[in-house]
């Protein structure tokens, strides 16, 4: 019947209809999103994330801060996008080929035919099949490297943070030192102007103080400087702007040290230290670009059918094949280059891993050495406060003039400063172990897979 469509092409139509509806369906729609216009600083710890279970009551302690810093900082929170990303990657390496559809329909233009032409093929690229496996474990192996290269990158946040919350706390218990060493001097050169002023002693007797007080002055300002150095840091490093002043306690809080265990842990640290499994996943990887680049050299082979009637109505179908002849490009170059990638990559792993050790070796060897001197220093101590003690009393009952008892006073300072820096010095290298070991620190998860295990 003309100007309707029968029941057959109805129910055709209606079949092509509902599957273009359900392909459309399957596709991602597009969703705007804007960049910030305002910095996306917090200006308060209280805005942070995770500030609600951590910042209950005030000052933090070190432990606080490493949680702080793990939930807000801006570098980490843009690296686990890449998890994301890798992720995605990953999808894209498992999904199979499409087949390839050709068609055409040639109406007759003229000649002796007396119908339209037309042609139709279904085609599958085989080479792709071939390379598929390699080139899905190549995938999942790349994802794992990034996940491992996150948590590396929060082990180093963690430590960073660590260090400077701790550095920060012991320049704080240290200033009292610092201040009244200043103080005695300023006080002592006070006087020693004042006798200057009036002729009662000469300037070689005032030059030495002068030059004791500039020097005491100066430390006090090279402590206050590297102390506002150190909170604006730690404000960078947990999303903070940087005018806000952390609340931190007065003692450092880190997990407990054994360094007859991390000696003993050095064994297993392959597998436990995420730089070092990212490179062991990353050489996975490039051993299966290497399998695929291999693979690779097979011939394009395309396989397929068609089918296909001339203006005469004759219709011809069967299968049909398309093969590349391998005559100049044989995949050589490809091959070469990976598997030089996979060369420098195991040299790459070797390198760090050395250098793990050495690096852990060293510091705790310099441990030993700092020890000994902090034990000598907590030795002399007691003495130097007890001659700092006499010497006042002394000084009360004008049985010791000032020079002396300020010389005396001055080295109590000195000592108890040089505990200090030994101490700072201790705790940073104690802090650089625990970040290369990941003592307290987050572990690797990588995500799950068909991938096989790292090639030796």
């Amino acid at each position: 019947m003309i100007g309707k469509i029968r029941p057959s092409r109805r129910s055709a139509f209606r079949a092509a209809a509902i599957s273009a509806f359900s392909l459309m369906a399957g596709c991602a729609s597009y969703t705007a999103l804007p960049l910030a216009k305002a910095p996306p600083l917090a200006g308060d710890v209280r805005a942070l994330t995770n500030s609600e279970t951590i910042v209950g009551a005030s000052p933090l302690s070190v432990s606080q801060v490493v949680d702080l810093a793990l939930a807000n900082n801006p570098d980490l929170k843009a690296a686990r996008f890449k998890r994301a990303v890798a992720a995605g990657q990953t999808k894209q390496a498992g999904i199979l080929p499409n087949p390839s559809l050709s068609g055409a329909f040639l109406p007759l233009l003229s000649g002796v035919g007396s119908v339209p032409a037309w042609n139709i093929g279904l085609s599958q690229d085989i080479k792709s099949l071939i390379t598929y496996h390699a080139r899905r474990r190549a995938a999942i192996d790349s994802e794992r490297q990034v996940a491992a290269d996150i948590v590396w990158q929060e082990w180093q946040v963690a430590g960073q943070a660590r260090q400077i919350a701790s550095d920060f706390i012991i320049g704080a218990n240290s200033r009292a030192s610092y201040v009244a060493a200043y103080q005695l001097l300023a006080a002592r050169n006070a006087k020693l102007e004042q006798a200057l002023a009036a002729r009662n002693v000469t300037l070689v007797t005032v030059a030495p103080d002068r030059v004791a007080l500039q020097a005491a002055r100066t430390a006090l300002n090279v402590l206050d400087q590297r102390q506002l150095a150190l909170m604006h840091q730690l404000d960078a490093l947990l999303g903070l702007s940087p005018d806000v002043v952390i609340p931190l306690t007065v003692h450092v809080d880190l997990p407990p040290f054994d360094p007859a265990a991390i000696r003993a842990g050095l064994t297993t640290l392959p597998d436990r230290r995420p730089d070092l499994i990212a490179l062991q996943m990353g050489y996975a990887a490039a051993d299966e670009q290497f399998r695929q680049a291999i693979l690779s050299q097979f011939p394009d082979l395309v396989l397929g059918g068609s089918v296909s009637s001339d203006n005469s109505m004759v219709i011809n179908g069967g299968p049909n094949a398309t093969l590349g002849l391998p005559i100049f490009d044989r995949n050589q170059g490809n091959v070469a280059i990976t598997r030089a990638t996979r060369a420098q990559l195991h040299a790459d792993y070797d390198a760090r891993y050395a250098a793990a050790l050495g690096t852990v070796g060293a510091m705790l060897s310099e441990m030993e050495q700092l020890r000994a001197q902090l034990t000598v220093a907590r030795r002399d101590l007691p003495a130097a406060r007890l001659a700092a003690d006499r010497a006042q009393a002394a000084f009360g009952a004008s049985n010791i003039d000032e020079r002396g008892y300020v010389d005396l006073v001055s080295n109590r300072f000195t000592k108890e400063q040089e505990i200090m820096t030994l101490e700072l010095a201790l705790i940073d290298r104690q802090i650089a172990i625990q970040t290369l070991v990941g003592d307290g620190l987050p572990t690797v998860d990588l995500p799950a897979g068909d991938t096989q295990a790292m090639p030796k």
